[in-house]
């Protein structure tokens, strides 16, 4: 078996059923929640988009908050003030564009504080758009596995993964190598000795358990 269908396969054998591990209910509010998960964990952004997201159940509720408001409400989380602007900006826009989130990524891509990973996350779990958004558990298990160079940037290695994978695995494949990265080939400690692809591993600390 190649690497690819090697890699394919485990990530299935693993992660059947993956799922985007932020909470919504609304399309508003995955929108908001992955923009809010930048440099922060999912489950953090649980902690203060449930509670926000009951109190203030549709958009117009948001939009009367103030930015203070908000950082009140997300300062546990990382780099708040600035999303917190960023967060009142995408609320208004929205409004404005009749209150969905739009299947069009160049107009996602013109909102506060919208990158494209966020962009991609949106329209995969939304749309059901082919699509593969680089996260940072994305971009490192890419490079340890050899799918991408170390010294590639985000757009190179999901390029490069559009590339080396069927159009029909990207959605699946992206949230598999999420779990992935967060759970079996963490930053920290992964877990080389269970690993099933340690062979095409490239990391320096999987070498001697590759023996």
């Amino acid at each position: 078996m190649n690497k690819r269908d090697s890699i394919l396969n485990e990530m299935n054998n693993l992660f059947p059923n993956p799922k985007c591990e932020l909470n919504y209910s609304k399309d508003y509010e995955l929108l908001l929640a992955v923009m809010l998960s930048a440099q922060t964990t999912d489950k953090r952004v649980n902690l203060v988009t449930e509670p926000l997201f009951r109190e203030f159940d549709t958009l117009e509720k948001l939009n009367s908050l103030s930015i203070s408001d908000i950082e009140k409400h997300i300062k546990s989380i990382g780099m708040y003030k600035q999303k917190a602007k960023h967060f009142k900006s995408i609320v208004s826009s929205l409004i404005e564009l009749g209150g969905h989130v739009p299947n069009d990524r160049e107009m996602l891509l013109k909102m506060s504080g919208i990158g494209r990973k966020t962009v991609n996350v949106v329209l995969s779990n939304l749309y059901n758009e082919p699509c593969i958004a680089v996260d940072t558990h994305v971009n490192r298990v890419s490079k340890r596995l050899g799918l991408a160079d170390d010294s590639d940037d985000v757009l190179v290695v999901e390029n490069k993964l559009m590339k080396e994978f069927p159009k029909d695995t990207w959605s699946k494949l992206h949230h598999q190598l999420v779990l992935f990265g967060r759970y079996k080939c963490k930053a920290v400690n992964p877990e080389c000795e269970s690993c099933k692809l340690k062979e095409f591993c490239k990391d320096v600390h999987c070498y001697d358990k590759k023996k």
